[in-house]
């Protein structure tokens, strides 16, 4: 379903930012128990993508060929949406806090502005830096302040690749689909970042640990595979399929922005399930990302560039002929 109205988009942006935040009071649960973290994002990547399945071969039939089309799309998605983005992540929280971690991979919305910045040679409108400052603000207090500290470089260098996978995922989200479902597209990114991940860690590069027994949650013990299936089909398979379609609609840089407040959801999900106490500094971060995205939405549409989302997102005649041909002036969000 293709969404053309911004104000639905900003609705099921909001909807994603929701999804994806519900994944941590769930996926906590199964780490305190045992599971590795890796192991926990390589089952909820894998399942999501199985929950999508039969969804997406309904949608497909008949649109094949806009699979195969997309299948560049497709691989960038599942290589570095997906499967880096979460790689450097978990490597960034072996040496750093998750805190920081989190802060730093969140800045992903600062970097496209910047991306945007350079490519153009402009100096982005007021009302977007404000926002970014408003935005920066509010991660920072709901994060919580002690994020910012002097930790392991390469613990910090891990996270900003994090930062770039995550930015890449707003800008491949946000390409024209060319007749591909939200539903089909996010099912086939979500297997094959999922294999890629369990590939990894069949290798060692990431360590597979889980439990099977029972874990608390909401005050009462639940079977290990209750939340793994909530994160699944809730965190992973709504989150992404709401994430895409509602990048399509708003383009990179406000989906990005309105991808803030999956951590002001987090933080409500901790406290209604976990008892996780939530504090003023808090809700004042929460307010200040609202007051951003307004800022960034009331800046209006952001300026086409071509030759930024290349850098990011190669184009299909890139690979298959070793340059760059300018899509048409359509093909790119303005």
């Amino acid at each position: 379903m293709k969404i053309s109205s911004p104000s639905a988009g900003l609705v099921v942006a909001v909807i994603a930012s929701l999804s994806f935040g519900t994944s941590g009071a769930f996926i906590k649960p199964l780490l305190e128990a045992g599971w590795s973290p890796s192991a926990a994002v390589t089952a909820r990547v894998l399942l999501g993508g199985l929950v999508l399945l039969p969804l997406a071969l309904i949608s497909l039939r008949g649109s094949w060929p806009a699979l195969w089309r997309a299948r560049w799309r497709v691989l960038a998605m599942a290589v570095a949406g997906v499967a880096s983005t979460q790689f450097f992540y978990f490597a960034a929280i072996q040496t750093i806090p998750v805190a920081t971690a989190a802060l730093i991979e969140l800045l992903a919305p600062l970097l496209l502005v910047g991306v945007v910045w350079v490519m153009t040679r402009r100096i982005p409108h007021a009302l977007v830096l404000v926002g970014s400052l408003f935005a920066v603000g509010g991660l920072v207090l709901v994060v919580g302040p002690g994020a910012i500290r002097a930790v392991d470089p390469l613990g910090l260098a891990f996270a900003a690749c994090a930062m770039v996978g995550c930015a890449i995922y707003f800008v491949i989200a946000a390409r024209p689909s060319d007749g591909l479902p939200p539903v089909g597209f996010a099912a086939a990114g979500l297997v094959l970042g999922g294999l890629v991940l369990g590939a990894l860690g069949l290798t060692g590069v990431l360590p597979l640990a889980a439990t099977f027994g029972p874990v608390p949650l909401a005050g009462t013990a639940l079977p290990w595979w209750v939340p793994l299936v909530i994160v699944a089909v809730v965190s992973t398979a709504l989150a992404y399929v709401s994430g895409i379609t509602s990048a399509e609609a708003l383009g990179s840089r406000l989906a990005s922005f309105v991808s803030l407040l999956e951590v002001v959801f987090a933080a409500l999900f901790a406290w209604l399930l976990l008892g996780e106490q939530l504090t003023p500094l808090q809700l004042l971060g929460g307010a200040l990302i609202l007051g951003g995205i307004a800022a960034v939405r009331a800046a209006g549409s952001e300026t086409a560039v071509p030759a930024a989302l290349d850098l990011l997102v190669p184009l299909p005649a890139m690979v298959d002929a070793g340059v760059v041909e300018p899509a048409p002036a359509h093909e790119y969000r303005g």
